[in-house]
């Protein structure tokens, strides 16, 4: 079984589901609301373990009720979180809101005197790929540095803002287009990774929601189409998309076909409401791509 180390946020999601986004200072009413595990690392998590993977989560947690949520949803889930830190003060939460396209609207408190310290990141041996969010710059560094040493993928999350120092022990950048903009808000998304790979010498790839993915690396620069489906909530896409690649990395496939099966299981989810709850197992992803094919 395919082991992925995830250095990355967890939070609780409090999720409202409204007609349009809000626009003044008003009060608004929910057409539906629910609670929610949310976060870039621990939703890449539950979809590496959905998938049929062994995804070993460390993320930084307060002691507090909050925290505990946290922990008990990811265990439902089949996530190993013994490597979590639960000595922070303030476990981090959001508000999301999605509205009738299935867009989504976030706001999110990081949390407050969450651990520094990365000696508690330690991935076993049988690690087969590491993925790390931009959430912690030293966590991520020191989860980039580890999969270089192992000679294994290290594949960054990179959400805005960001600090660049995780770049280069990394093997693949993946971006999000607002991440992307961060570091080269006058260039298109083709120029800036094209740039980016250039000086990096990795693989680069920008996820673009419905757009696709856009990538570039030692074997040339290419777009790869999104799967066309029904969307109701984009919530999580991103974050299972990352999941999802970096297993397949892990278990040895190219990233032209992993890049087509992260499409795949983000497609999927886009199509299902309630975040990372919408994400598909592997026979569900399986058996989208046969009926599909590459692409739709």
């Amino acid at each position: 079984m395919t082991c992925v180390y995830v250095v990355g946020v967890a939070v609780v999601d409090y999720v409202f589901t409204v007609a349009d986004f809000p626009s003044g200072a008003e009060k608004y009413r929910a057409e539906h609301a629910t609670v929610v595990g949310g976060g870039c690392g621990a939703n890449a998590a539950v979809a590496i373990a959905r998938l049929g993977g062994t995804a070993l989560l460390a993320a930084r947690l307060g002691g507090d009720s909050v925290g505990e949520a946290i922990l008990s949803d990811l265990r439902r889930e089949g996530v190993n979180v013994s490597h979590c830190d639960r000595t922070g003060e303030i476990s981090s939460f959001s508000s999301v809101l999605v509205n009738g396209e299935g867009e989504r609207q976030i706001v999110n408190f990081r949390g407050a005197g969450l651990v520094e310290s990365t000696g508690h990141l330690a991935p076993p041996p049988e690690t087969h790929a590491i993925l790390a969010d931009t959430r912690w710059s030293a966590g991520a560094l020191a989860a980039m540095e580890t999969a270089r040493e192992r000679g294994i993928p290290g594949v960054l999350d990179i959400e805005a803002p960001a600090e660049r120092a995780p770049f280069d022990a990394a093997s693949h950048l993946a971006f999000s287009e607002q991440g992307l903009a961060h570091f080269h808000p006058d260039l298109s998304p083709e120029e800036a990774i094209t740039q980016i790979a250039a000086t990096h010498g990795g693989w680069v790839c920008v996820t673009r929601g419905a757009d696709g993915v856009n990538y570039c690396g030692p074997d040339g620069a290419g777009h790869i189409p999104a799967y066309k489906v029904e969307t109701v909530d984009t919530l999580g896409a991103g974050d299972v998309w990352h999941g999802a690649f970096a297993m397949r990395l892990g278990e040895g496939a190219d990233e032209i076909s992993a890049v087509r099966f992260a499409n795949a299981v983000s497609a999927i989810k886009c199509t299902r409401r309630g975040g990372r709850s919408g994400t598909p197992t592997r026979a569900e992803t399986d058996a989208f791509i046969k009926e599909t094919g590459p692409f739709n």
